[in-house]
Formats: structure tokens, sequence, C-alpha cells
């Protein structure tokens, strides 16, 4: 009974993929777009479900997610192809909606890059100065007590409430973006850094004050080596947070980025548009994921 427990999500994957073939097969009211790319990524989605099966790896997770996507295409696909279900603007078909990546394909590669740069630099100045002044704070009561209660403060606060001042005071949009990034991500890293500082066994601070250890051996010896799993480990949720923050602070003002995508079609009620944009942003928010899942494995091979 187990066992046929365990079999179900897969075979429910391959079944559900096989209804969305004949659902794309058949006639429909609303299709006009070429199917090509929505197959695709059914192709894809029932492709790295198999992977994952045949690897044994979190199969039931796979099949469990592969089955959730290929259910939602299906129905999807019923309701707005082949039913013609809702209005046609606000629900456009799937095969419109994949259809733009193969259109607007060189505009997704400048959002992308515009929106990867611009995190990259907010992500690469928020962190390591979060991080460099939390181990500051924890070592040290005197700012410990003074910028904690600070951070406290500020840290709750979200960032995007920034933006419409920034944007005004700073002087390219793009600045006033990566500083929303900046003030998104430094003070809960900061704390974050504290806290784990604080954490740290005093026995082994004792032994290297014994040691007569320097301020920056301290540093790469002791506060590093213990930090660098919670910080990685903190990379998923920070990027995340930082990518949430880039892309609301793009719509309110850019001319480039992702956010900016999916503002100027809805302007023009292009929600065909929109909705591929919003896939678009969760191919790069898993993307980014799935790149800190492989960094979290070869720095911190113990986990």
């Amino acid at each position: 009974m187990n066992r046929e427990k365990k079999r179900l999500p897969p075979i429910l994957v391959h079944l559900l993929f096989l209804l969305l073939l004949v659902l794309v097969a058949l006639p429909g009211k609303n299709e006009k777009a070429s199917p090509l790319l929505f197959l695709c990524a059914a192709v894809l989605v029932e492709g790295l479900c198999l992977y994952r099966i045949l690897r044994g790896k979190k199969a039931r997770a796979a099949g469990d997610i592969g089955a959730f996507i290929l259910l939602v295409f299906a129905a999807w696909e019923l309701c707005t192809t082949v039913l013609g279900v809702g209005h046609p603007v606000l629900a456009p078909t799937p095969e419109a909606v994949f259809a733009v990546f193969g259109s607007q394909w060189r505009l997704m590669l400048r959002g992308i890059g515009s929106s990867l740069s611009l995190l990259g630099v907010g992500f690469g100045l928020a962190l390591p100065l979060g991080a460099l002044l939390g181990m500051l704070a924890g070592w040290s009561p005197r700012l410990r007590d003074s910028l904690v209660p600070i951070a406290r403060i500020l840290a709750p606060i979200p960032a995007i409430i920034y933006a419409p001042y920034l944007i005004a005071l700073m002087p390219t949009f793009r600045s006033a973006s990566a500083l929303v990034i900046v003030l998104g991500i430094f003070w809960p890293t900061f704390l974050q850094t504290v806290g784990r500082v604080g954490g740290i066994d005093p026995h082994i601070l004792d032994s290297a004050r014994a040691l007569c250890l320097s301020g920056r051996e301290m540093v790469f010896q002791i506060f590093l080596p213990y930090l660098l799993p919670g910080l990685i480990s903190g990379l998923r949720v920070s990027l995340s947070t930082s990518f949430m923050l880039l892309t609301l602070a793009e719509m309110m003002g850019s001319s480039s980025g992702l956010g900016y995508f999916i503002r100027n079609f809805a302007d023009y009620a292009n929600y065909t548009n929109v909705i591929a944009g919003i896939f678009l942003v969760a191919l790069v928010v898993t993307a980014l994921n799935g790149a800190v899942s492989l960094i979290e494995k070869k720095a911190v091979r113990w986990k």
C-alpha cells in the first residue's frame, strides 16, 4: 500500500502531461498563438520531474511539484483555450502568454541584465557591510549597546517606503534603487550577525584571547568560519527580499528591468505580457535560489 502511494505522484505527473497534450490538440475557441513554447514549457516540467524521479533524490517532492504545475497548465488550457471561459484580455490563453517569450525575448533579456546588475550592486554592498559591522558590534559591547537599538527600529521598516524620497534625492534612478536594496538587506544582516557572534562559545573566545590573536586573526580564524554557514543559509531569504524590493522600485519609475517590463505593459492593459513578465520573474528567482543552494553545498560541505 505504501509503495503504491509513493508511486502515485510520478504516475500523476505523466497522466497530467498526457492530458495536457490532448487538450492542446483539441480545437479551441481562443487559440490564436502557436502552442509551441507552451508545449516546450510542459515538456521541460515533465523532463525535470523524470530526471529527479530517476535519480531518486527527493522524487516524491519533484512529483508533487510537477503534478501541481501541470494541473495548473491543464486547467488553464481547458478554461481559456478549449472552453473560452473568462475575459480574453484578463484571462489570456497559455499559448498567447508563452508566445511572448518568443516575441519579446530581447526586451526580456535586457530586463534580466538590468535587474541582476542592480541587484548585484545593492546586495554586494549590503551583505558584507552588514556582516562586518555586525561582527564589530557583536565583539564590542559599546557598539552593540549603541547600534542594536537603532537597528531594531529601522530593520522592520519596509525599505520600499524610502523609494519615493530616494528617487528625488539620488542623482539617478539606478542609484536610488540600489540604495533601497541596501537599506532592505543591511539592517537584517547586521542583527543576524550580532546574534550569531553573541552565540559563539565563550570558551572559544577566551582561548583566542589567551593565544593573543590579533583583530584580523579573530575575524578570519574565529568569526568568519563560525558565521559563514548562517550567512550563506540566509542568502536565499536575502536574495528573495532584494529582488522583491528591486522589482517594486523598478515599477515606480525605471525605464529598464523586469519591474519596468511588467508595469509598462500593465499601463497599456496588455495583461498577456504582464503574465509572461510574472512568469519570467518567477524563473529568475528560482534560478537565483538554485545558485544559492549550489553555493551552500560547495561552501558548507558538512551540510
